[in-house]
């Protein structure tokens, strides 16, 4: 895709935001090293009937299911996109805990962050790109080399091989040792791109406010002449630029009148009367309650 280019959807129709791509995630990459790392370390070394072990295969694919649900779900919620990497992101940490639980009650060392052993498995993962100090990690914090959602082609079936010296081991504290180090490095890139999904929604909206962005711009170039009936055409926040929306007050001095809002509330309370007098600041009508507004 060329720089500049909308995605686009099927039928070739541009999207409002992109959305798949999941399987080029290095976060999603990363935790399928995880669980696959996680399901033969259980097999190998944990009691199949303990209920230990359907805990940590569950969060181990939570972890995994969790970053392509939400990079699927990005194209209509930013904001389910969020809350699904979040969840990701808690069920790898649930899952290390266990990992460090099984060290601990088995009186088996627990690798340092800077002992040798440690320090191999990241340089194997900066070479895969899962590392913070890799050379190319790109300044995208969604890491989508090709936002559009198309094939999906599959991840490098390569992904486990090389950890496999540390992964297929006979002693369970290496095994367990560097499936901690590859958590480690699959919650630095959600931590990533947790921080970088906020920027874009706060920077550039959420899919409604982009979704309103676009009818307003489309009547704009339509250019036709509003009818006596037609609704007034929004004008963009004075605090953050979106479009706003006719909202009716339900309460304060004036019940029942209409005034431009945000189209982001909560997350910008900014207002402007309907007649496009001068644009105020978040006003006692915006900033107090949610129920002031519909």
């Amino acid at each position: 895709m060329k720089n500049g280019e909308q995605p686009q959807a099927p039928g070739g129709s541009p999207k409002l935001r992109p959305s798949g791509g999941y399987r080029k995630l290095r976060s999603f990459q990363s935790a399928t090293v995880v669980y696959d790392a996680t399901v033969l370390f259980c097999s190998r070394f944990l009691d199949k009937r303990s209920r230990t072990v359907d805990q940590m295969v569950q969060a181990a694919r939570s972890g995994r299911q969790n970053i392509a649900e939400g990079s699927r779900a990005s194209a209509a919620s930013s904001q389910t996109e969020l809350r699904l990497v979040s969840v990701a992101r808690a069920s790898l940490d649930e899952l290390l805990l266990d990992y460090e639980d099984f060290l601990r009650q088995k009186k088996l060392p627990l690798w340092g962050k800077s002992s040798p052993e440690a320090r191999q498995v990241r340089e194997v993962g900066r070479q895969q790109g899962f590392d913070r100090s890799h050379p190319s990690d790109p300044p995208d914090p969604t890491d989508r080399p090709d936002p559009t959602d198309r094939s999906d082609p599959g991840a490098p079936a390569s992904l486990f091989g090389p950890y496999a010296p540390w992964l297929d081991h006979g002693d369970p504290a290496v095994v367990a040792n560097a499936v901690i180090c590859l958590i480690h490095q699959a919650n630095y890139l959600l931590d990533r791109q947790i921080a970088g999904l906020e920027r874009n929604f706060i920077t550039e909206g959420g899919y409604s406010e982009r979704l309103a962005a676009a009818r307003i711009a489309e009547r704009r170039r339509q250019g036709g002449a509003p009818g006596p009936d037609a609704a007034p055409e929004a004008p963009a926040c004075p605090l953050c630029s979106q479009p706003m929306a006719l909202r009716t007050a339900r309460q304060g001095p004036r019940p029942g009148s209409q005034f431009w809002g945000c189209s982001a509330f909560p997350q910008c309370k900014g207002t402007q009367s309907l007649q496009g007098s001068s644009p105020s600041a978040p006003s006692a009508r915006s900033a107090g309650s949610d129920r002031s507004v519909r």
